[in-house]
């Protein structure tokens, strides 16, 4: 009870009306719930505008002696250091631009599996999305042995079935700091902890965590990260980070008049500067609340960009707390099939991230259902065919998942409940 009614101050507390205001998509005519953010969020104006302003002003090649071309260096360093503050890194320089989580992840496997030798072990898990497990399987061909770490009965990954796995063979641990599907959290600083006690590395898809918690690369004491901006409030576009030193020993395709040292050995071609734009617009988007979170709640002035953005992240947090615990109640009362955490209790071991089913009744007619009420979710295997299998759900229809981001609200989530019930009476 007590729990209850901490959530719901939290609930009362949080501006999300005046969030809500900063999202064109969520103002548009006639009203839609985006509960597909998994999918891709919306993007705030601030990010529209910093793309249309590049466009507008320097949609120009960099590494010219003119002013727009200059302007776009300039552009391309303040988004690497935006990044950077947003993950805690160590140097702007460890963060590469490009294309999405799952091109870096084919990068990084084709450069990490010219490098096997005696270490050629990559451990990989049945929990995590396609793009971090096909990349791996792909170096079987170069002498990779894959090491598979299972999930337990109970849909979730635990650790000290980690610890088994690890030999001095280990090249590498790739997991998920998230699931996509099922919104668990992974205790990544602890799976660091055993990797690196026998020398392996750690990378770390953290495509579905970066919009609801502070990421940061010095507390996980991982060695490379991968992450889809348009995930968190920015155009199509993605980034990777690694470890300085760890960088510039990668074999990685580059033209010869690349310099062979991080990023732009890691960046091969042009990328679409201005979704780059965009992306240190949506960073600058959750440090502007963060401080706007501070001034309504009688803190301190953050000290930095970074100080901002965990504020931000922090408060997000919280609400989404109330998020999930709402919708948990919505799922229950339905009747609907949970696959993940549903302990009120442990809501600080998942993201407001639900993959459901309901008895007898299709996800696709769900999807449809709620697509006629006006409300995105979806359905099928999630790009997670080994986790559907766990699950014991056919790829071909698969599971509903409904994700939720901090410009959702209550309302919407009760709706989104009315529905349910009305299709579970219907059938």
């Amino acid at each position: 009870m007590i729990k209850q009614q901490l959530l719901a101050s939290e609930a009362a507390n949080f501006p999300s009306a005046r969030i809500r205001s900063l999202f064109p998509a969520l103002n548009q005519k006639p009203d839609f719930i985006f509960f597909d953010n998994a999918a891709g969020a919306q993007i705030p104006q601030v990010v529209f505008d910093a793309i249309n302003g590049h466009l507008l002003n320097a949609n120009v090649q960099r590494g010219g002696r003119y002013p727009k071309s200059i302007e776009v260096d300039a552009a391309i360093a303040r988004a690497r250091e935006s990044v950077a503050d947003l993950i805690n890194a160590r140097d702007p320089n460890e963060v590469a631009f490009g294309m999405n989580a799952t091109s870096f992840l084919r990068l990084l496997s084709l450069a990490i599996g010219r490098t096997l030798g005696a270490r050629h072990e990559i451990v990989v898990t049945d929990l995590d999305h396609e793009a971090n497990i096909a990349t791996w399987l792909q170096l079987e061909r170069e002498g990779a042995r894959i090491v598979w770490w299972k999930m337990r009965e109970d849909n979730n990954l635990h650790v000290e079935d980690l610890a088994p796995l690890l030999t001095s063979k280990t090249r590498l641990v790739a997991c998920t700091l998230a699931s996509h599907a099922l919104g668990s959290i992974i205790d990544v600083a602890a799976v660091a902890r055993l990797a690196h006690a026998v020398g392996a590395e750690v990378a770390l898809d953290s495509v579905h965590y970066s919009p609801h918690a502070v990421i940061d690369v010095q507390a996980f004491d991982c060695d490379y990260l991968v992450c889809s901006g348009y995930k968190v409030f920015a155009p199509h576009m993605g980034f990777m980070w690694g470890r300085l030193e760890l960088l510039y020993a990668l074999p990685t395709f580059r033209e010869d008049f690349i310099p062979d040292a991080p990023p732009g050995k890691i960046e091969a071609g042009t990328f679409i500067y201005e979704n780059v734009a965009g992306m240190a617009a949506a960073v600058t988007y959750l440090e502007t609340l963060g401080h706007s979170f501070a001034a309504e709640n009688g803190k301190p002035k953050p000290a930095s960009r970074r100080d901002a953005l965990i504020r931000a992240m922090a408060s997000i947090r919280d609400y989404e707390a109330t998020l999930s615990c709402e919708m948990l109640e919505m799922l229950q009362t339905a009747g609907a099939i949970i696959y993940g955490v549903t302990d009120p209790a442990r809501l600080s071991e998942r993201v407001p991230t639900f993959c459901f089913g309901l008895p007898n009744i299709s996800p696709a007619l769900v999807t449809e259902a709620m697509s006629d009420h006006g409300i995105g979710i979806r359905d099928g295997h999630m790009y997670a065919p080994r986790l559907m299998k766990h699950l014991g759900r056919s790829l071909d229809i698969g599971v509903n998942r409904a994700s939720i981001l901090h410009y959702n609200n209550i309302e919407e989530i009760r709706e989104f409940g009315k529905v349910l019930r009305d299709i579970v009476r219907s059938h």
